[in-house]
């Protein structure tokens, strides 16, 4: 079917019933992706079922069930604009999920256990040394930039208030099925988190300038987004999260071209202090 960054995906079929399987050298996501559909999956929020989880060799596998539809990133440009209300209704659904059992902020495991103990600590963590080897990436990532990545990210965070929701945390593109009326299956909940939901919201409008569906959901919550406190600081503080986190990992691959370009897109963010079009609104 695809090959991701992390993972290959396959469709097959057995019997009357077709089935994806996917292949990843870790498998913490697959387990994530099983706790997720036990979870969380309900009408309104198809998440596929996990049928299987296990290994060869040094790699493991996942089989789940095949969910219709195609991602947004590969509706035709026409098809995109049908989409975008129901995309932004399943942000709601996935917001209003139960958490009865699950502790924490930040992201959890697939028992469900969080990471940090506080939203504020998993926004700051980025910055943290000991979780982060930034000395080891330092020769593939303009360090200075980063160090200033991390004061603005510090100064914006006291705006961000302490809500526990889900979050699905890599929302928008290939993550998303849809037969081009209707959203069909939310997938991949590997990057799962709990938090402020307009994490997400944030991730769209930080990728927008390199996929077409981002740049369109962006044009819609513009003008679609319910104005709260501290609405511009909040999602300029997840973009630049989000930002610093791709720069590391890309560091940590030695994709200097993808982390060049998210080092510009976080300076740009700062530059012009907007997550909107200027006819909308600044900080």
């Amino acid at each position: 079917m695809t090959e991701g960054e992390e993972s290959q995906a396959y469709r097959f079929r057995s019997g009357t019933r077709t089935y994806v399987m996917r292949i990843n050298r870790n498998k913490e996501g697959f387990e994530k992706d099983a706790f997720a559909y036990e979870r969380f999956a309900r009408p309104g929020l198809p998440i596929p079922e996990v049928i299987e989880i296990g290994q060869i060799e040094e790699h493991f596998f996942c089989i789940s069930e095949n969910i219709s539809g195609v991602t947004l990133q590969d509706l035709q440009p026409n098809e995109l604009a049908s989409t975008l209300a129901p995309t932004a209704r399943i942000l709601d659904v996935i917001a209003a999920s139960d958490l009865e059992g699950i502790s924490g902020f930040g992201p959890f495991d697939s028992h469900g256990v969080g990471s940090d103990e506080s939203w504020r600590d998993f926004l700051t963590s980025i910055a943290d040394f000991r979780r982060y080897d930034w000395v080891a990436v330092q020769d593939c990532a303009a360090m200075n930039e980063v160090h200033r990545l991390f004061t603005q990210l510090d100064m914006l965070v006291a705006h961000c208030p302490e809500t526990r929701q889900l979050v699905h945390g890599d929302f928008g593109s290939n993550n998303v099925l849809s037969d081009g009326q209707r959203i069909t299956g939310v997938v991949d909940w590997s990057a799962a988190l709990i938090g402020d939901p307009l994490y997400d919201v944030a991730n769209i409008f930080f990728w927008r300038n390199w996929l077409d569906c981002m740049q369109q959901q962006a044009l819609f919550f513009e003008t679609s987004l319910r104005s709260s406190p501290s609405l511009s600081e909040r999602v300029l503080c997840y973009q630049l999260r989000i930002g610093l986190a791709e720069i590391y990992q890309n560091a940590m691959s030695g994709n200097t071209e993808a982390g060049a370009w998210a080092t510009s897109q976080c300076q740009e963010l700062i530059r012009t202090k907007l997550f909107l079009s200027p006819s909308v609104g600044s900080i």
